[in-house]
């Protein structure tokens, strides 16, 4: 179910100068009217799920100013989308969740990063990874250096966020490269305010066409152009972007007294670390910190030079990255070694966790490992086990479907229908119906990505000596389940049977 901004997306309108208060989702869209985007689409996933809302709900504003809004069937039609950016001045911006619809969106995002653009080329992405996530544990990082797309993560603080986007913008077409910036959950939803500037008409829109269509065969992805297109990549595109970024101070450095330490963290991770020298007394109830911070609001690619300063007067230096492989850590031990830097002990995987999400505390516990401080955290720890013993421990919370959900009586239904059949193998697909794997009911063997239930059902149906099952939600079945689930089934004239849970909305996960 969607969530309406009807009544707040009047703050879209604000002029120069004015006061915007609100949430980021929506001073997102703010920036992209300031940055004068001609068209803008996407798909529904958490976190990002607002964004098409906000959009949806501002059709009237964006109609005025010319800009094109599309909803679109998958993350792969998005992230095309912007293939228009590639021949004409245009800037637009697409938002989906990360890493899921990163995958799906592989193919548009390589041709389009190989090809380069015109006019800017934005990627929200909803950096759905840690314990709330409802997705396999990856990053969006690992893409980035595959495919050479620019990754911003935006220190969560609205100025800081809409500044970046508008940023953006310009850092993709200076380098003609896409741009990808991350944003988690707590950086989605943060509150805040910011001085507005005027919405800004697209030269290229719907109000204002195109004439007459470019050609470019140096655009097109195929042999010889691809060859210079990774040229290009690294002789000019590369270094264009590092000199923006360097031009522009995108990454911030926060001073600090204690001048042999220092702390290089990922801007969207700035404020766990801010709020755990805090705890630890190190910094101010106004972010001043005791230890020097370098945030880096761009985490690829990195500026040498940026990290070389910062380090050279350091004796120890703690590289705050979350998730696993330590690309970040391992690229800056790199650069240190390169321009012989060899007295700064950096530290990072060691004191803070390979994997799983930075959340305040498990930050807290890696700085204060850092800074020989653990035994601060004996007063925490303390009142947790004091909680703990008062409530006699928290009770378990399972996922599982909502009360009245009209999904549960279909597998009450299964689970009589076993009785007969005995048990079958049901390949499930991603939605609430993946519920129905956890006790009391115990179906669904496989899960393999969204709308692929049947096809991941092909190879396992000829094995058995009966008729196997697959479960797709609506949503799956328009996202790809019809092209790779259905067509593949048809031609190979599989019998399996296919269940549609219907409930009319075309779309990923999303916030209730």
């Amino acid at each position: 179910m969607e969530r309406s901004f009807k009544e707040e997306v009047e703050k879209l309108k604000l002029a120069d100068g004015e006061v915007f208060h609100g949430e980021a989702i929506l001073a997102v869209t703010k920036a992209l009217l300031q940055s004068g985007v001609s068209y803008v689409g996407g798909y529904q996933g958490a976190p990002v799920s607002h964004v098409m809302d906000v959009l949806n709900d501002a059709r009237g504003i964006l109609d005025e100013l010319g800009v094109h809004v599309e909803t679109n069937a998958n993350e792969a039609g998005a992230a095309a989308m912007l293939g228009a950016s590639i021949n004409y001045p245009m800037r637009g911006a697409v938002a989906f969740k990360s890493t899921v619809g990163t995958n799906v969106a592989s193919d548009a995002l390589s041709n389009l990063a190989s090809a380069g653009v015109k006019g800017g080329a934005l990627i929200v992405l909803g950096e759905d990874y840690g314990e709330g996530s409802s997705i396999i544990q990856e990053r969006s990082h690992a893409f980035a250096m595959k495919s050479q797309i620019w990754l911003l993560d935006p220190r969560p603080n609205l100025p800081k966020i809409v500044e970046m986007v508008e940023q953006a913008f310009e850092l993709s077409e200076v380098s003609s490269t896409p741009v990808m910036l991350e944003l988690r959950i707590r950086a989605c939803h943060v509150q805040g305010s910011f001085t507005t500037k005027r919405n800004l008409r697209p030269a290229l829109s719907k109000r204002t066409l195109i004439e007459n269509p470019d050609f470019d065969y140096d655009r097109i992805c195929l042999p010889p152009a691809t060859y210079l297109q990774e040229k290009q990549k690294i002789d000019v595109r590369w270094p264009a972007a590092v000199a923006f970024i360097k031009e522009h101070k995108l990454n911030e450095s926060f001073p600090g007294e204690m001048q042999d330490l220092g702390i290089v963290c990922q801007g969207g991770l700035y404020n766990a670390v801010i709020r755990a020298l805090q705890t630890l007394g190190l910094a101010d109830a106004f972010g001043a910190s005791k230890v020097p911070i370098y945030c880096m609001n761009v985490t690829y690619p990195l500026i040498p030079e940026e990290i070389t300063d910062f380090s050279r007067s350091k004796k120890s230096l703690l590289i705050v990255e979350e998730g696993q492989p330590a690309y970040i850590e391992e690229a800056i031990g790199a650069l240190l070694r390169r321009a012989e830097i060899n007295e700064v002990k950096l530290r990072g995987k060691d004191v803070l966790p390979m994997a799983g999400e930075y959340t305040g505390e498990v930050v807290l516990t890696g700085i204060a490992r850092f800074l020989n401080k653990e035994d601060s955290l004996t007063p925490i720890k303390t009142l947790k086990q004091k909680a703990s013993d008062l409530l006699g421990g928290l009770p378990a919370r399972p996922p599982g479907f909502c009360v009245g959900c009209p999904e549960r009586p279909v597998f009450s239904a299964m689970k009589i229908l076993e009785r007969d059949t005995g048990k079958f193998h049901l390949s499930a697909d991603i939605g609430c119906h993946l519920f129905s794997t956890l006790p009391p009911f115990n179906i669904g063997n496989t899960v393999l990505g969204y709308g692929l239930g049947l096809a991941s059902n092909s190879a396992v149906h000829p094995m058995f000596d009966k008729r196997t099952v697959t479960m797709m939600g609506d949503g799956g079945f328009w996202h790809n389940g019809l092209t790779t689930g259905i067509a593949n089934t048809v031609f190979n004239k599989n019998d399996g049977i296919l269940v549609i849970m219907k409930n009319g909305t075309a779309t990923a996960t999303r916030p209730t």
